[in-house]
């Protein structure tokens, strides 16, 4: 086959992604006091984002130099299981947010420890079977008009992941803007219990509201027009208008690290010691509320 600049780009962004989230997979696994939920939940979001970045440079490989279709339905299975998975954990991260704030007198217990893994679970289970239905004979191999803009992905398999997508979506935006009620009504209640200016208010409000927009914005500017173009698109569109709708989908991988791991002061803090050659698993941490991450 002749190379396609565009497969090469997304064999670059997947080289990425596997190399940064790699890092978040190893720290949190290496650092015996990262075993809390809000932990457990970065590194399921981590290693759904490596099995992508890993899915996308096994695509390009086995296109160009093993090419089969049992090998396509396999890569495929796994872009799908992994990119399910990725948008799955953000949202058990937002559930895990917005509890945090709303039981936070309950929220460190073992209660949340067992709904965090009930949380995992269903989110690997459904993005399993989501990457199965391919290679379980859900594919247009054996009848080409019933391909989607994503071959050998049939139709009606990207309809309903682009309408999950959607619905994950809608519930993301309700939370954040319950979180962001929760977190405007705590800093007036600490600006007037500590007789606080209002300016700092402001701030504090303004700045929380910031950051769940850079959260929202970042995960819909990613992956909004890929979902879109998954419904309307046909298989008889240019795979040109497919290349432009995807990668930025995989940038919201690549991404996911920096928002939520390397902010986080915890994870920081290994890997500064990781870089002087000083790591050790006993440093001492202060536990965080899910909703600073």
């Amino acid at each position: 086959l002749a190379l396609n600049p565009w497969d090469v780009v997304l064999c670059i962004s997947g080289t990425i992604i596997s190399c940064e989230n790699a890092v978040v997979v190893v720290v949190i696994f290496y650092t015996p006091t990262f075993r809390a939920p809000m932990f457990l939940l970065i590194g399921s979001l981590a290693t759904a984002d490596l099995l992508a970045g890993l899915g996308l440079i096994l695509h390009f490989a086995f296109v160009y130099f093993i090419p089969s279709e049992a090998v396509s339905l396999l890569t495929v299975g796994l872009l799908v299981t992994s990119f399910t998975a990725s948008v799955s954990s953000l949202l058990t991260i937002t559930i895990d947010r917005y509890l945090s704030l709303y039981n936070a007198l309950t929220y460190y217990s073992e209660r949340t420890v067992t709904r965090t893994y009930i949380m995992l679970i269903l989110t690997w289970g459904a993005s399993i079977c989501y990457g199965l239905l391919p290679i379980m004979g859900w594919n247009c191999l054996k009848e080409p008009s019933a391909c989607s803009i994503v071959r050998p992905l049939t139709k009606n398999h990207l309809v309903i992941l682009s309408v999950s997508f959607f619905a994950v979506f809608a519930v993301m935006l309700q939370l954040y803007v319950q979180i962001c009620r929760i977190v405007c009504r705590h800093a007036h209640q600490i600006a007037v219990q500590r007789h606080l200016l209002a300016s700092s208010h402001y701030v504090t409000t303004r700045k929380g509201i910031a950051t769940l927009a850079v959260i929202l914005g970042t995960f819909a500017s990613c992956w909004l027009s890929f979902a879109v173009y998954g419904l309307l698109g046909d298989y008889s569109y240019p795979a040109l208008y497919t290349y432009v709708t995807l990668l930025p989908a995989t940038y919201n991988s690549m991404l996911n690290p920096v928002i939520y791991a390397f902010r986080n002061q915890e994870i920081q803090k290994v890997l500064w010691a990781v870089c002087c050659g000083c790591f050790s698993s006993t440093l001492p941490f202060r536990s965080r509320s899910p909703s600073d991450v």
